[in-house]
């Protein structure tokens, strides 16, 4: 035989050969079966509901997940969680975690209608300011929070940026401490009347500067160089009452900064609050407490001042709740004589953005300095805006602020536009009509 016809056999052998390895492979595979498709993650376990006051639903665990039904509407105070787990991370998510996670649910006092009122005031107001972020309360006369809006907007359930780099998730109102600035002078002035240190009509030698210890305390709004306190809340004179404050000993004006609570860590119970940095009296030299007189040289956040401020209403404060059927705690700090007088000063006083044909409103301008690498920046502002829904007989004390807002800074160009819309809304919602004229 040749030693060509032993080549077929050999490519006979190589085919069967190929042919029963390919026979295995498929053998072994319809006895595998379809390789398996891993299983969907399990969605994140129920937890406990937030409610508004009325019932709407603000937070909801659903079988797909945690869901927010008013979308961006209080959305920092809401907060998140953990796509996964529900683990909260954020806002009452966070504050409330172990509760929710063992199923329990919170009715909050927010109306849904304030809220949405006062987000879209604050929302327009950022903008125009093109500042770098607001936020706005609104109280009612028991101290429930009606409102907590802040800007700028963000969306719980849209994708998570950096923390570091966009703030539009934080609570501003709570978690961000300020210098209050001139809103600070009305609480002073309640404290001079109510020691019976002054009356509004109480006279003062106030030029426009003054020097203590070496620094110079200066005047923004010329006036007269002869002030009555009223005059000075109008004037928003930083010199007139650091020299009436000087009347009453600073242990007095820091034992009502106490009893206002604008020392509390904890002004709300339940809730992380950026706690506020105020050294004791011991510590203030004369220019420390002419600062602090005119609200400078300490941070408290919009909440501190917000629960402040609602003293003037009727003299008591009153603990700010948030929850349903929560306790508040009741202390008179000042007489109803003394809120009355203040306020209607304050009236007297109003800016004109602020003000309302046909309604007395009321309340007090601020433009806080803010320290940037260790000084005051001639920059960055925070623009304030403290008032009374009405001013006579408020049913609501609202509180704006916006830092650092960009071309106009005063808290009477920036600020107070937003409380007149939010104010205009309220009054609508309370069903209250214009005041006749003379009144």
């Amino acid at each position: 035989m040749t030693a060509g016809a032993n080549r077929v056999p050999l490519v006979f052998l190589g085919m069967g050969l190929y042919l029963a390895l390919l026979a295995l492979g498929v053998y072994a595979l319809v006895s595998r079966g379809p390789r398996p498709v891993p299983p969907p993650p399990s969605p994140p376990p129920l937890r406990g509901n937030l409610y508004a006051s009325d019932g709407t639903p603000l937070a909801v665990s659903l079988e797909g997940g945690r869901y927010y039904p008013l979308g961006k509407s209080a959305s920092q105070l809401l907060g998140f969680g953990e796509r996964a787990s529900g683990r909260g991370l954020e806002g009452l998510e966070r504050d409330l975690n172990a509760a929710l996670s063992e199923g329990r649910s919170f009715t909050l006092t927010l109306d849904p209608w304030i809220q949405a009122l006062a987000e879209r005031a604050l929302w327009k107001g950022l903008e125009r300011s093109r500042g770098a972020f607001a936020t706005l309360l609104v109280l009612d006369r028991k101290g429930r929070l009606l409102a907590v809006a802040n800007a700028p907007a963000f969306d719980p359930m849209g994708p998570r940026k950096d923390p570091e780099q966009d703030l539009s998730w934080r609570n501003h109102a709570f978690l961000v401490a300020l210098e209050p600035g001139s809103t600070m002078k009305a609480l002073t002035a309640a404290m001079l009347l109510e020691e019976g240190a002054a009356r509004l009509s109480t006279p003062v030698e106030a030029p426009m500067r003054r020097k203590v210890e070496g620094w110079v305390i200066r005047d923004a709004v010329p006036h007269p160089p002869r002030l009555t306190l009223a005059e000075v809340l109008k004037y928003s004179s930083n010199v007139g009452i650091s020299l009436l404050a000087e009347g009453i000993p600073k242990e007095t004006f820091y034992r009502y900064m106490e009893k206002l609570h604008l020392t509390d860590p904890r002004p709300l119970p339940g809730v992380r609050t950026a706690p506020p940095l105020i050294k004791p009296p011991e510590a203030w030299g004369r220019v420390n407490y002419a600062n602090h007189a005119f609200g400078q040289g300490f941070l408290i956040t919009p909440l501190h001042l917000a629960a402040a401020f609602a003293a003037l209403v009727d003299g008591v404060y009153r603990t700010p709740q948030l929850f349903q059927g929560q306790k508040a705690r009741e202390e008179r700090v000042f007489s109803a004589e003394t809120a009355q007088a203040v306020r209607q000063a304050l009236e007297e006083a109003l800016a004109p953005r602020a003000a309302l044909p046909g309604y007395p409103l009321a309340g007090k301008t601020g433009t806080a300095q803010v320290v940037v690498q260790g000084r005051y920046s001639q920059e960055v502002f925070t623009a304030w805006f403290a008032g009374f829904v009405p001013g006579d007989a408020p049913r609501y004390t609202v509180v704006v602020a916006v830092h650092h807002p960009k071309g106009e800074i005063h808290g009477s160009l920036v600020a107070a536009p937003i409380f007149r819309e939010v104010a205009a809304g309220l009054l609508a919602y309370a069903g209250l009509p214009p005041y006749a004229e003379g009144r």
